[in-house]
């Protein structure tokens, strides 16, 4: 099984930014636990992060039919990335929306999201291990 999951804006910066919402780890810290968890489950993992929505959707259009799934943290483009959505819709990539923090207990502006009626999941609240939640649902769909 092979997975791209994809970051967007200001995840880079994990482990800076407001460490007391996001927790110490780096992207590449997660990224690297990930892929040791995804081999657990025999998954390929892909990763690819931006701050800017057309490369996002460049990188989900690349990925048509390459891949068997799709994780994505939109970042603050989950309230308003129009643009990703459609092409997610476009590439019909089945996809798990995953967020680091909660994102309801938080600001208003953070409860909408614009992907989320369009996948097969949301996971928020739980850090690197919402990651890891999507990645154990989906290596255990074939077994």
């Amino acid at each position: 099984m092979k997975i791209q999951i994809i970051n967007g804006p200001n995840l880079n910066f994990l482990g800076k930014r407001e460490p007391e919402i996001y927790g110490y780890k780096t992207l590449d810290i997660i990224n690297n636990e990930l892929e040791i968890y995804g081999k657990n489950y025999e998954i390929e993992l892909e990763f690819f992060q931006s701050n800017h929505e057309g490369e996002i959707i460049d990188k989900i259009q690349e990925i048509y039919n390459k891949v068997d799934y799709l994780i994505i943290n939109p970042g603050a483009l989950t309230h308003y990335g129009i643009g990703i959505r459609d092409a997610i819709l476009s590439t019909d990539i089945k996809t798990i929306e995953v967020h680091l923090s909660n994102v309801y207990s938080r600001e208003k502006f953070r409860h909408k999201s614009v992907i989320s009626d369009i996948c097969i999941g949301k996971i928020t609240g739980f850090g690197l291990e919402g990651y890891k939640m999507a990645l154990q649902y989906l290596g255990n769909l074939d077994k």
